[in-house]
C-alpha cells in the first residue's frame, strides 16, 4: 500500500519550468507525481512591476516549425493568445494557469518546502504540511521571490525592483538605480517615462557590451527602449561604479564606490542587481565549480545527489546559460525521457520525435558552445 504523499515524481515549483515539465509528464502518461507550490501558478510574474515586459517576443508558430519563444508547450502561444509580442507578468501567469488547466496538473498549492533530505530510496521533502517522498525530484523553482539584499553593506537599506508594484507610484523626483542589467535598465527607462531624474550605478557597461548573447548583454528589446531615453538630460549611466556600501543619512543616502566616490541619493536607492535562486535551499545538493556555476550530467541531474533534476533558468552547460524560457524548455524532454527510463516505464517515441520537430528538445549538447545559442 502506497503511503499518503509518496510519489515516482515529485516537481518543486509551479512556474515556466515546473508547468512546462508537468505538462510533458502528463502527455506522457505518468500518472503518479506532483507539483508543489508555495503560492500561486506563475505567481513571481504576477509580482513584477506593472511596467515590466517579457523580453523575448511571444508570436505564433511559423512555416518553420519554430514555437513562440515564450511557450513552455508545443501547440500553444502567449503572443497569440494575447495578441501581443512582449506580455506583461500578469498576462504570462494567466497562460500558464490556461496550460496548468489543460493538463490538468496536479499541482498543491501552500506548500513550502524547508528541507530536501537524500535517502537510501530516493528524497524526503519537509514541508509546512508534512513530509513528501519520492525517489525522483525536479527542482523547478523560481528566482524572483527570492531578492539578493545582502550583495554590499547597508543594502537592506535599498528599495529592491522586486518591491515595486508601479514605477509610477515611487515617491520622489531624483532616484539612483544601483546595477547594470535589464532589471536595472528596465527600472531606470520606466522612471525617465515618468518624468523622473536617473542615475544609474553599473560595475560594468552592459549599455555598450555587443555581446551576441541575451544571457550577458542587454537583450534588443531592452537596448531600443534605452535608445530612445540615451539623450535624456535627466539619464545618467555610471560605469565602473561598483559599489561597495550604503548609509543611511539625515536628508537621504551616501553610496559609497570601490574608487572612493561617494553618490548621494535623496530617495531610497533602487537595488537591481538581481536574486538568490530557490537552489540557496538545498545548496549542498549540488556540486560547485571555481566559478559558482552548479555542475550538472548531460541529463540535468545532480552529480551529487543522484535523481535530483534541475530545470529552469539556473541550468548552464559549457558556455550556454539556459535562463531564457526558449532556451531551457528545450530541456524538459531531456529530463523527462530520463526519469522515465528510470522508473522502467515504455517511453511513447513518437512524442519525444514530435518536441524534437517542435525545437523543444535539445539532446545533444555538443552544439553548446560560444557559436551556437542553442
Amino acid at each position: 500500500m502506497m503511503k499518503k504523499n509518496q510519489y515516482d515524481v515529485i516537481i518543486v515549483g509551479a512556474g515556466p519550468a515546473g508547468v512546462g515539465i508537468g505538462a510533458l509528464f502528463m502527455q506522457m502518461g505518468l500518472k503518479n507525481f506532483v507539483i508543489l507550490e508555495r503560492d500561486s501558478i506563475g505567481s513571481s510574474f504576477k509580482k513584477w512591476p506593472e511596467e515590466m515586459r517579457l523580453l523575448t517576443p511571444s508570436f505564433p508558430g511559423h512555416g518553420f516549425g519554430l514555437l513562440d519563444l515564450n511557450a513552455v508547450m508545443p501547440a500553444t502561444s502567449p503572443g497569440y493568445t494575447f495578441q501581443t509580442e512582449h506580455l506583461s507578468g500578469e498576462e504570462y501567469a494567466e497562460y500558464l494557469e490556461a496550460v496548468a488547466i489543460h493538463f490538468k496538473l496536479p499541482i498543491e498549492f501552500g506548500i513550502d518546502v524547508f528541507e530536501l533530505e537524500k535517502l537510501d530510496d530516493g528524497f524526503e521533502l519537509k514541508t509546512n504540511n508534512g513530509h513528501y517522498n519520492a525517489p525522483y525530484v525536479v527542482w523547478a523553482g523560481g528566482e524572483f521571490q527570492y531578492p539578493d539584499k545582502e550583495a554590499f553593506q547597508g543594502a537592506e537599506l535599498c528599495l529592491h525592483n522586486s518591491e515595486v508594484t508601479s514605477w509610477g507610484e515611487v515617491d520622489g523626483d531624483d532616484f539612483v538605480v544601483i546595477g547594470g542589467y535589464e532589471s536595472a535598465i528596465d527600472a531606470a527607462i520606466h522612471l525617465i517615462h515618468y518624468g523622473k531624474q536617473v542615475t544609474v550605478l553599473a560595475k560594468g557597461e552592459s549599455w555598450s557590451d555587443d555581446n551576441p548573447d541575451p544571457s550577458i548583454s542587454l537583450s534588443p528589446f531592452t537596448f531600443d527602449r534605452l535608445e530612445e531615453v540615451m539623450d535624456s538630460e535627466d539619464l545618467i549611466l555610471r560605469g565602473k561604479s561598483k559599489v561597495v556600501k550604503v548609509e543611511q543619512i539625515e536628508d537621504g543616502y551616501s553610496i559609497f564606490l570601490e574608487s572612493g566616490d561617494v553618490i548621494f541619493s535623496p530617495t531610497r536607492p533602487i537595488l537591481a542587481i538581481g536574486f538568490k535562486n530557490s537552489l540557496s535551499l538545498i545548496f549542498e545538493h549540488f556540486y560547485y565549480d571555481e566559478n559558482n556555476v552548479i555542475e550538472l550530467s548531460e541529463k540535468d541531474e545532480s552529480t551529487v545527489s543522484e535523481g535530483l533534476f534541475l530545470v529552469g533558468p539556473q541550468v548552464r552547460h559549457q558556455e550556454v546559460i539556459f535562463c531564457f524560457i526558449y532556451k531551457f524548455r528545450q530541456r524538459f524532454a531531456v529530463v523527462a525521457k530520463e526519469i522515465y527510463e528510470k522508473l522502467g516505464l515504455e517511453l511513447n517515441e513518437e512524442l519525444f520525435d514530435y518536441y524534437r520537430k517542435s525545437n523543444m528538445l535539445l539532446d545533444d549538447l555538443s552544439c553548446c558552445d560560444n557559436s551556437c545559442q542553442c
